[in-house]
């Protein structure tokens, strides 16, 4: 997979992507992720890529031509399955929209930046709008690092313990259980007694009511929306 991400500021994100899960991604060959600079791509004096709002407002707005120069000349060389728009008025991202995604081959991300894109780049190459929270962040950078986090990760092969994303919260519409590891006591804090069982059944049984328990105190919505 591929997920190329095209940025004013590249360098924001040099290091999500060099180290842990997604470096190892990227050592197996299974996730390729491109940084692209818009700066490259822009025809005007001192690398311009932004200019005043038609309208007069505060805040200046990425320009069309680079960011078109940019994605055309990136579609020469491959088919994207989707060109994505980070911004805060996008559908708010989730598990299953993570899900989807990693099913793809090509992703192009557009971070924008300053007070936004220009609407005509939106209307005529954007094809998904994401946003990953009500609340707006310097730039789409962030923003893209979190989508190629929770997207590659559930790239087959990815994780050491394949399985290990299929449990993870939100996968099947609930938060994930209480987990422990050793010492068995710590403080007179005991595990769970069923946990030391070896009843498999019994385990995944206890492992569900304690999902369903903390959904219903702590998201109650994503109950609601099953």
């Amino acid at each position: 997979m591929t997920i190329d991400i095209i940025s004013v500021v590249p360098d924001l994100l040099s290091s999500p992507f060099a180290h842990s899960i997604l470096k190892r991604a990227a050592e197996k060959g299974l996730l390729q992720v491109n940084i692209i600079n818009l700066r490259d791509y822009t025809t005007y004096a001192r690398a311009q890529v932004d200019d005043y709002q038609f309208g007069g407002g505060a805040g200046m707005v990425l320009m069309i031509e680079p960011l078109v120069n940019a994605v055309e000349s990136l579609k020469k060389e491959k088919i994207y399955d989707e060109i994505i728009f980070l911004t805060p008025d996008g559908e708010t991202f989730n598990q299953k929209q993570a899900n989807s995604l990693s099913l793809k081959t090509n992703l192009l991300l557009i971070c924008g930046h300053y007070k936004g894109i220009d609407q005509r780049f939106r209307d005529h190459f954007v094809t998904k709008e994401i946003s990953i929270g009500d609340y707006v962040l310097s730039g789409g950078e962030l923003a893209a690092a979190v989508l190629t986090d929770a997207i590659g990760r559930l790239i087959p092969g990815v994780l050491n313990n394949e399985t290990s994303a299929l449990t993870d919260s939100f996968q099947d519409n609930l938060l994930a259980p209480p987990v422990y590891t050793r010492p068995e006591v710590f403080r007179d804090w005991p595990i769970p007694d069923v946990l030391k069982s070896g009843n498999h059944k019994l385990i995944e049984q206890w492992r569900y009511e304690q999902a369903v328990q903390r959904t219903t105190l702590l998201r109650p919505d994503i109950l609601d929306s099953k």
